[in-house]
Formats: structure tokens, sequence, C-alpha cells
């Protein structure tokens, strides 16, 4: 996460310090207090008389924000079974991790190594998988990317269904979704309830609930706040997020500010290029584009290695 708050001029009786711990590194200013001088009293010392306190008072306004006390670790998610590894042709999406012996497999494992040394170099580890337009195959692509991820050992990778209007990734996988996404980001669902792992290298958070109001959600504080703490919890390599079309709302556009790099998917059959250029506007200055994965290509634009 990137510290987006500048911070004012310092006098010389300030004493700046970086808050340890603090997930988004943001700078405190302590201004040291000066010393205060004491004379005996005279007064007559008088006794104080407690107030009763009743206990329901104390509750009396719930908090917005529900807190996980549990936080769980990575090792600690609940390991629950997929149909992502099973026979090619049993999940909703063809995913390509049952047949490791594909072109496909191959350009999915080297658009994992190049992503991997991408963003170790650089320190990067929130990405999200959008296209410019609704069909082009981000979900596809996020499914199968962070299996090809989840095949390195000791490594970790989540994956979030954050196309809030249309998710698909419980489908894809063959796994239950736990609740509505909108409510775990609302800090309504605890990190153990909601997240699961489907291997020790790959965790997912998924959802059940189509939310309208998807570009709200995705850019409220409590969402960055509950993304800081899954961070914090689970300590992933890294969080891709599938993410819906970046030109049909401003879906994308609302939680740019949460991510390091942005990988745009691109339809060889339906994507135009004005197209790319518009998303290309779109993240100047804001995030990285990461690159372009051209889906459904022609057969003979993919080497072949005998």
């Amino acid at each position: 996460m990137r510290d987006t708050y500048g911070s004012d001029a310092l006098g010389d009786d300030v004493i700046e310090q970086t808050a340890v711990g603090s997930s988004l590194g943001m700078r405190h200013s302590i201004r040291p207090r000066r010393a205060l001088i004491t004379h005996p009293s005279t007064t007559p010392a008088v006794a104080r008389r407690e107030l009763p306190v009743d206990p329901t008072e104390l509750n009396a306004i719930p908090p917005a924000y529900v807190p996980d006390t549990s936080l769980p670790r990575w090792h600690e998610l609940e390991l629950v079974q997929t149909g992502a590894r099973k026979k090619a042709g049993t999940t909703a999406l063809p995913v390509v991790d049952a047949s490791r012996d594909s072109a496909t497999v191959r350009a999915f494992d080297l658009l994992r190594t190049r992503l991997r040394q991408t963003t170790q170099e650089h320190g990067w580890s929130n990405i999200a998988i959008t296209a410019p337009t609704s069909g082009c195959g981000n979900t596809f692509t996020a499914v199968n990317l962070a299996l090809s991820l989840s095949r390195i050992s000791g490594s970790r990778t989540v994956l979030m269904d954050f196309d809030l209007r249309n998710p698909g990734v419980a489908q894809a996988v063959d796994v239950t979704a736990r609740g509505a996404m909108s409510d775990f980001l609302a800090g309504q669902m605890p990190i153990g309830d909601h997240m699961v792992r489907i291997s020790d290298t790959l965790a997912l958070g998924l959802n059940t609930t189509v939310d309208e109001n998807a570009a709200e959600t995705l850019q409220a504080a409590e969402t960055a706040h509950t993304i800081e703490r899954m961070r914090a919890a689970l300590q992933p390599e890294l969080v891709l997020y599938d993410m819906p079309a970046m030109l049909a709302h401003d879906d994308v556009s609302a939680f740019l500010p949460q991510l390091d790099g942005v990988l745009l998917v691109s339809d060889g059959s339906q994507t135009m290029a004005r197209e790319l250029v518009e998303c290309e506007r779109i993240l100047d200055g804001q995030v990285p584009l990461l690159g372009v994965v051209l889906n459904r290509a022609r057969p003979n634009s993919i080497p072949h290695y005998n």
C-alpha cells in the first residue's frame, strides 16, 4: 500500500517518529511536552465519591466494526476440497490445472514467473486482474494464474473475488462460498469465517451475493481496513483480485488506491485497440499496468516445445 498522505513542514521542536507496526506507514509528529512546575497544595483534600455505573450502559453504542479477535494465521484457515484440480471440464470454467502438458498451462506458468519477478523486485503484492469489457476471460485468467502460483512450494497466494456485481470464482473452482464479500469487507465477518484454503499455498475469498453498490463498497474505509487486517494475519506473498471490466463501471477505478499493479486481459476475438488505450489512460499516473494478457489467441501464436 502506498502512503498517500503528505507531511507538513516540521519545526525544530517536533520529534518525527514512524509508527512501528503501522500497516499504512503513516508518520506521526509528536511534540514534546513542557515541564510542569508543581507547588505544594494549601487546599484541604476533599474526599471523592464514586457514582455507581449501570453495566448495561457500557455497551450502549455498538461498534461499527465487529473485531476479529481470533485473527487466524494461514495454517489455521479451513482446508476444503475443490473441483479445480479434477478432470478438465468438470468445473464452470476451463481450469487448466488438471492437465499440465498443454500450451495453455505453459503460458500461465510463464506469466506466473514473470509476475513474481516483477512484484518481488518492486515489493508489490496487491494485483488486480481486469479487462476492458465483460467476457474477455479475466476470471479464467485470475483462477488459472492463482493455481499456477500455488504450485510453487512454500509460497502463499490469496485470490479474492472482487467482481462484486457478478461473482464467479466459487463456481469456477467448485467451492462453496461462505458469505457476501460486502459483509466481509465491512468487517461483519471474521477472516476465519469467510476465507478458506484449497491447498497449503492458496487461499480464497469468495462471494455469494451480488452487490449493486460495488464501487461504493470498494472505496469505503472499512474495505481498506479489512484488507490490511487480512494481509497482516495471513502474510501472503501475492493477493490477486478478480475484478470486473474497467469500462463497464467505476469499480476498478474506485479500488485503484489499494493496488500495486494491474494485469489487463484482452480477448483476441472482441477487444478493440481503442479500448486498451482507454484502460491505459485510466491507469496512467495511478497504478502501473504490468502487462496485457491475450486470451483466445490464435493457436499458431502460442509456441510449442518438443
